[in-house]
């Protein structure tokens, strides 16, 4: 927890104000307003700054070094920006202790055993159920709320399984929007024991359990619109949950090549605090374009899969309650190549090697021209698609480490890249202007990014949180291919211009202008939603002389 604060201080408050240096083998960062400088020694320095550091954080008391334990530093941070912004949070230090407790928890979990239908399964669900430290950018990347005891029952890091519960609720209570007609045929057969009633995936399964059912007295004899929910014929195992609410889970038991779901998820989820806008419901022509513009992203997919090979996850079938949110079955086995194994790009990427898709497993015994290989063959999947979808198209996709799937070949070398999550996809105006006319300007508004902040958002989500993220990964294992391998996603998008030419907002990162890095500290602290979270400008690796000058000469 001290270094995701630390991380957190020199990205957004101390490094873009100057009040740090390496040297000597360790990060100094001082808290100007607060008056406190801090030490802690680097396992490795970084090009974008986000240096991996070892040991303990000290600060000076008195002229020696004294360590400082994360409460210590929480306690800090505070400090520093109630006097930066005027404002105090009394949230923040509670929320805090809140993910330093769940990652103590996690730690301490005795993890389910998986019993898959295959071997790829157990590989899936082990890269999505082993994040146990979260965002290194986030300063509450696992704050929780409620008891540990209940909400762990459903935490993907304790490999938790549990039946998947469902509303029986009428038919003309219900809300459906459909990319496919066929899609929630997977959620219909789980239970057809209440004619006249569809399934629906309950809400929020802790808020189900927990809250309290009337007395006999009290309750009214008319028949009921809902029926209790009860637990689905299968055990779910958990992969992203909500704070009191289950994101996804998956079934193999009854559907393996469509064992992914997409659930409700709440205001506030467990892996990161963070604050969105409310949605309307299915059915009322609103929401984001993930759910309610399906057709508008369809000719733009179809023309990207003609030219390239296919990397998108299609949102299918959404289902609710009327005002609630949707229910979608998906399926990253039915989606992967045949003879891959989707893996979760955040476990790929990870600090620290906690399960078995990491990539320090992926390239065992790999030496550092194998991993340069490796590294240029996801780029060519990865990187083209999703400028296409913001060059071509006007689409605001966020490929983030969270949003992509790497389906791996028999030799865990990258064979497809998968998009999933489409939730903060976003339009450009230019590119939408009659779609967006048609909607009210209450709709509309939340759908769109203006060109700049779009492109803001994609760098950041491609280049900032995924791509020098697993970059990193790459070069804990050789430590002096960094240079190289940032010259290897130069080249990359160097290709991609070649063929299908250079704006001017992509010969700018050619170029090297410096890169947005969303603010997760700063928007955490002041409440916003995640739509509106601020950027701060890290120092760009991408410019060819600043590779020259790095290597001595141009890093290829």
């Amino acid at each position: 927890m001290a270094h995701t604060l630390l991380n957190c201080l020199l990205r957004e408050v101390s490094g873009p104000e100057h009040q740090s240096v390496v040297t000597d083998g360790r990060l100094l960062l001082r808290l100007p307003r607060r008056g406190v400088l801090l030490r802690v020694a680097l396992r490795r320095t970084s090009l974008l700054g986000a240096h991996r550091f070892t040991g303990p954080v000290s600060e000076q008391r008195d002229g020696a070094w004294a360590e400082v334990d994360w409460r210590r530093l929480a306690e800090y941070t505070h400090d520093e920006l109630s006097l930066r912004t005027g404002v105090r949070d009394e949230e923040f230090l509670e929320q805090i202790a809140s993910s330093h407790g769940a990652v103590d928890t996690a730690l301490a979990a005795t993890r389910a055993a998986h019993h898959p239908t295959d071997d790829r399964l157990s590989t899936y669900l082990a890269s999505e159920q082993s994040l146990l430290f979260g965002h290194r950018f986030h300063p509450t990347p696992k704050a929780r709320t409620g008891d540990p005891r209940a909400w762990s029952a459903y935490a993907p890091e304790a490999g938790a399984s549990f039946p998947l519960r469902h509303l029986a609720v009428r038919a003309d209570l219900t809300a459906e929007e459909h990319a496919d007609p066929a899609a929630v045929a997977a959620l219909d057969r789980q239970r057809r024991d209440v004619p006249g009633r569809l399934p629906a995936a309950a809400r929020a399964p802790l808020a189900v359990r927990d809250t309290p059912r009337p007395p006999a007295a009290a309750r009214r004899p008319r028949p009921r619109r809902r029926r209790r929910p009860g637990p689905g014929r299968t055990a779910v195992r958990r992969h992203r949950v909500g704070a009191h609410a289950v994101r996804r889970g998956d079934v193999p038991q009854v559907q393996p090549e469509c064992a992914d779901h997409q659930l409700p998820a709440q205001e506030q989820q467990l892996r990161a605090v963070r604050r969105r806008r409310p949605h309307p419901g299915p059915g009322t022509g609103a929401g984001r374009p993930g759910r309610a513009l399906p057709r508008q992203r369809r000719p733009a997919r179809a023309r990207l899969s003609h030219a390239r090979p296919p990397r998108s996850r299609r949102h299918t079938g959404p289902r609710t309650v009327r005002g609630l949110r949707r229910h979608r079955p998906r399926g990253p086995a039915a989606t992967a190549r045949p003879g891959t194994t989707p893996l979760l790009a955040a476990a790929v990427a990870d600090e620290y090697p906690t399960g078995p898709a990491h990539i320090s497993r992926l390239l065992a015994g790999a030496d550092e021209q194998a991993a340069l290989d490796w590294w240029s063959t996801y780029l060519d999947l990865l990187l083209p698609p999703v400028l296409a979808a913001y060059f071509d198209h006007g689409l605001v996709l966020e490929p983030h480490l969270q949003n992509v799937l790497i389906c791996v070949d028999g030799e865990g070398r990258p064979a497809q890249v998968l998009f999933r999550d489409l939730e903060g996809t976003e339009l450009v105006p230019d590119h939408h202007e009659d779609t967006l006319a048609a909607l009210p300007p209450e709709v509309a508004g939340p759908l769109t990014y203006d060109a700049q902040r779009g492109w803001d958002r994609v760098v950041y989500c491609l280049l900032v949180n995924h791509i020098a993220e697993l970059l990193a990964a790459l070069a804990d294992l050789h430590p002096q291919a960094e240079a190289a391998l940032w010259g290897r996603v130069r080249d990359t998008l160097r290709s991609y211009t070649d063929r299908f030419g250079c704006p001017p907002r992509l010969s700018a990162l050619l170029a090297g202008v410096p890169l947005p890095a969303k603010a997760n500290l700063l928007t955490r602290w002041e409440r916003k939603a995640d739509r509106e979270a601020g950027y701060v400008r890290l120092p760009s690796p991408l410019a060819e002389d600043i590779l020259r000058d790095t290597t001595g000469s141009a890093a290829r």
